[in-house]
């Protein structure tokens, strides 16, 4: 694309600090009208430096995750819900992983009133979450720990995971390619990440629909590797389709994706 101007340069900086920016805050911040705001979000999508959503835009991560404070902003409440709904899938006495991610974080927040659980995580805020429930029997997986965000990843934590067989897995994802492929950034993590879907009985993917709009190097897994997918909405014809092939329990919790153009 051609050099991008002093105002798509300080969209594109917030966009990175913040996850995702909206029309109308970019409008008032920088004194503009909306129209002028979505044809730079427009010239920035059009160098795959951002992606349109409803309302804005989010950065396109290729082959680095926006920062984790940043991402525990982004569909904030759309992740609570759908922490929520995938908590009440997972019955008292059960054993589980819960991997590293601010959606699975928000599973385990809405497990708090369950009983007799043991949970397995390589999430040090999970643990953080879940280590004073007296209900709960609380196992975190050792290893290096990513200062970034807490995870527990590498050979060890691969290995620690393996000793179990668990009844099931809650994992999260970065990006969900439109033929169904799972992804993240760092293959340790994702080394992690199939450790605990191989060895789960029912698996759980959290994650919100923005994730569709995302782009990420490292394949973790399938759709149709799945028990569950628990979203705020599915707007994917094919993803949807590919769901009711392979078996794999839907959930929206939300409201129906907007139709039309992204405003």
């Amino acid at each position: 694309m051609e050099q991008i101007s002093q105002r798509q340069q300080d969209i594109l900086a917030l966009a990175r600090a913040q996850g995702r920016v909206s029309v109308e805050d970019l409008a008032a911040r920088f004194e503009v009208t909306p129209q002028t705001i979505r044809k730079d979000l427009n010239e920035l999508c059009e160098g795959r430096l951002l992606s349109r959503i409803h309302g804005g835009a989010i950065v396109t991560s290729g082959v680095r995750n926006v920062s984790y404070e940043a991402r525990r902003l982004v569909a904030e409440t759309e992740k609570r819900a759908i922490g929520i709904a995938a908590a009440g899938l997972i019955p008292n006495r059960a054993s589980l992983f819960i991997n590293i991610g601010t959606t699975t974080e928000e599973v385990a927040r809405a497990l708090g009133n369950h009983e007799d659980l043991l949970v397995i995580t390589n999430n040090l805020n999970v643990a953080t979450l879940l280590y004073r429930h007296p209900s709960m029997n609380l196992i975190v997986a050792g290893g290096p720990v990513r200062r970034a965000d807490g995870a527990v990843i590498g050979s060890s934590a691969v290995d620690f995971i393996k000793q179990f067989k668990v009844d099931f897995a809650v994992i999260g994802a970065s990006a969900i390619d439109e033929d169904g492929t799972l992804l993240d950034f760092d293959y340790r993590e994702v080394e992690v990440a199939r450790a605990i879907i191989e060895n789960a009985r029912r698996v759980v993917l959290v994650a919100d629909k923005l994730k569709l709009e995302r782009a990420a190097p490292i394949r973790v897994g399938h759709l149709g590797e799945l028990d569950d997918f628990v979203t705020d909405a599915l707007p994917s014809e094919p993803l949807r389709s590919l769901c009711a092939a392979h078996g794999v329990n839907l959930v929206e919790v939300g409201p129906a994706a907007e139709a039309g153009e992204p405003g």
